[in-house]
């Protein structure tokens, strides 16, 4: 591998075409054979990424274009797997800043960009998603101009190139005016615009892991950038932990990037992104050095962790029937296997031995690891998300986040309403002159927490919202974040029509007739603020003057979908997710018995 290299990540805001812009980076650089089947988001491998239309891990691939090896790193785009982003950063000499050309800049944006301009990157722009309507490309320039200004950006970083580009299209243009015909543009703005990597071969080796993968065959693979030296299969190295301990070991697999495949190699120097084999405890930030002068790379620094949950093992009276892993043994290996390449969780023991106390950058972080660990035959509970206060300066502060709302002008009220209530500070609005508005809020973290749910209703379905981190701030006091009471069960059976229907006015349910339920099993969300007890088994006694085939005619309004986003939203205080492979449930915690009287 001794062609001239070019490292670089593709950073975005969610949705705005990351990884579609890859698949036609991919498609014209002749990765893939004449009419071989290929899936959309080929970079997006994850079940739940392809499910959800998000990346969720980074990628690596490589492609060459005209004498150059173009080592690209896709990254995800929501700010909860920040985490990968910073790491991937330091991997990489370039980036592509992908821009909506009807959005413009959005939380996200934002977030990444903020952390390529503190690494010292000169980011290149790309105007996505130009032949779609209302698309405003020349407006998205001036806006990212304006962001960049904001973030303080040095003059060179200010003056970055821009092109504009589709995706679905498969075309990219340096000019609006230009024929629409293919990505060379793209290509050709990475080899005038991204430095060629800087690192001496000639030095002692030092490369830095910032991924983790596994191999039934090879066991751990490490993944990262040779910053000096070259390392050869089969030779002798030596790791760097955390502490500064040394480990020696021997590299038993050399793999480098080629299309989407590792691709065995029998050298590498300074400057490339490798894979390699044979050190089993290495983790994220640690350094593989030359054993005879080991030099370690300063250590990846991520943002800390903003929301925190406990997990803890399933007791509930459902407990056992569904999952393979129920054990807290079994939950606190798990979690503590999620550590070594989840740079922005962290996991300490709680007040019992079966809780953990987890804490990630926000809901969908720890909302991904809870779907990914119910899909491998967990079985948990988790308590309500709370967020993380830190002291600064003396002084005591919460997170906040910068909150972006794209919804109609008849919601924009009623939005501006409630999150009035949850102390959230309006920065800006846009009106779009086509009947939709674009709303900027400054809010506690917590302010958002349950937020979701109420603003679908709000806007009808018709709403999108996006938030980021933004600042740790003074408190700001209490929130008024209240929701109604709910709905719970007093003994456990199966719920019937006949008594959902008796109950329908109470509420709405969560359930459906033939649902298998418990005591304090939490079944629907009540009219009043306070909760209230039911019993939804009760049959209907049926006689030879009414048969149940009576009931056929009668309706039943269809039950809220409370899927595992949406659950963790939606529990309060004193309420528990539990979690199986199979089900979703919430339910009340169990109070605590009275101490019992001394004895005689």
């Amino acid at each position: 591998m001794s062609l001239p290299i070019r490292n670089v990540a593709i950073i975005a805001h969610v949705d705005h075409g990351k990884t579609t812009l890859v698949d036609a980076l991919l498609k014209q650089s002749g990765v893939f054979r004449e009419g071989e089947e290929i899936p959309d988001c080929v970079m997006d491998s994850n079940d739940i990424e392809r499910e959800r239309g998000i990346t969720i891990l980074s990628k690596n691939t490589a492609v060459r274009y005209d004498g150059t090896l173009i080592n690209i790193v896709d990254t995800p785009g929501h700010a909860d797997f920040g985490g990968e982003v910073e790491r991937v950063l330091g991997m990489v000499d370039g980036c592509i800043l992908i821009v909506d050309a009807n959005e413009g800049p959005m939380p996200q944006t934002r977030f990444v960009l903020k952390k390529a301009l503190e690494k010292g990157l000169r980011p290149i722009v790309v105007v996505n998603k130009i032949d779609r309507d209302r698309a405003e490309p020349m407006t998205a320039v001036d806006k990212v101009l304006d962001l960049f200004i904001e973030l303080g950006a040095d003059d060179d970083q200010c003056d970055f190139p821009y092109l504009f580009a589709s995706g679905l299209g498969g075309f990219a243009k340096n000019e609006m005016e230009d024929e629409s015909e293919n990505m060379k543009p793209m290509f050709e703005a990475i080899l005038r615009h991204v430095p060629p990597p800087v690192g001496d071969p000639e030095k002692p080796l030092q490369m830095q892991v910032t991924t983790i993968d596994y191999s039934d065959y090879l066991g751990r693979i490490v993944i990262g950038r040779i910053h000096n030296g070259t390392v050869k299969a089969g030779q002798q190295a030596a790791l760097i932990k955390d502490d500064g301990k040394i480990q020696k070991g021997r590299i038993s697999k050399l793999l480098g990037f080629e299309g989407l495949q590792r691709v065995e190699v029998a050298e590498c120097a300074a400057g490339n992104l490798v894979a390699i084999a044979g050190f089993a405890d290495a983790n994220i930030g640690e350094t593989i050095t030359c054993p005879n002068e080991p030099m370690a790379l300063p250590m990846i620094k991520v943002d800390e962790p903003t929301l925190m949950m406990t997990f803890c093992i399933n007791d509930s009276p459902f407990a056992g029937r569904e999952g393979k892993f129920v054990t807290s043994r079994q939950v606190r290996d798990r979690l503590m296997r999620e550590l070594q390449t989840n740079v922005a969780l962290r996991v300490t023991e709680g007040e019992s031995p079966d809780r953990f106390q987890v804490s990630g950058r926000g809901e969908l972080h720890l909302g991904i690891l809870i779907e990914n660990m119910r899909r491998e035959g967990y079985e948990f509970q988790v308590s309500q998300p709370q967020v993380i206060y830190r002291e600064v300066n003396g002084q005591p502060c919460e997170p906040y986040e910068l909150l972006v709302l794209d919804v109609s002008e008849e919601s924009m009220g009623g939005c501006i309403e409630r999150l009035g209530q949850r102390k959230g500070e309006m920065q800006n609005m846009n009106m779009s002159g086509t009947g939709r508005a674009q709303l900027e809020f400054v809010v506690p973290s917590r302010g958002l927490i349950g937020f979701r749910g109420e603003f679908m209703r709000i806007t009808r379905g018709d709403g999108i919202m996006n938030h980021s981190f933004f600042d740790y701030r003074p408190l700001c006091g209490n929130l008024d974040n209240r929701r109604n009471g709910v709905l719970i069960s007093f003994e456990e059976g199966v719920a019937t029509f006949y008594s959902l229907k008796n109950a329908e006015d109470r509420g709405t349910f969560f359930i459906e007739p033939g649902t298998k339920v418990y005591k304090g099993m939490i079944i629907g969300e009540s009219n009043r603020p306070q909760d209230t007890e039911l019993n939804v088994c009760k049959a209907k006694q049926l006689t030879n003057h009414r048969a149940a085939s009576g009931d056929e005619l009668v309706q039943l309004q269809s039950p809220m979908d409370m899927n595992l986003e949406r659950a963790l939203e939606y529990i309060g205080p004193d309420e528990l997710l539990e979690v199986t492979p199979e089900s979703i449930r919430l339910r009340k915690l169990k109070k605590k018995k009275a101490m019992a009287g001394k004895k005689g």
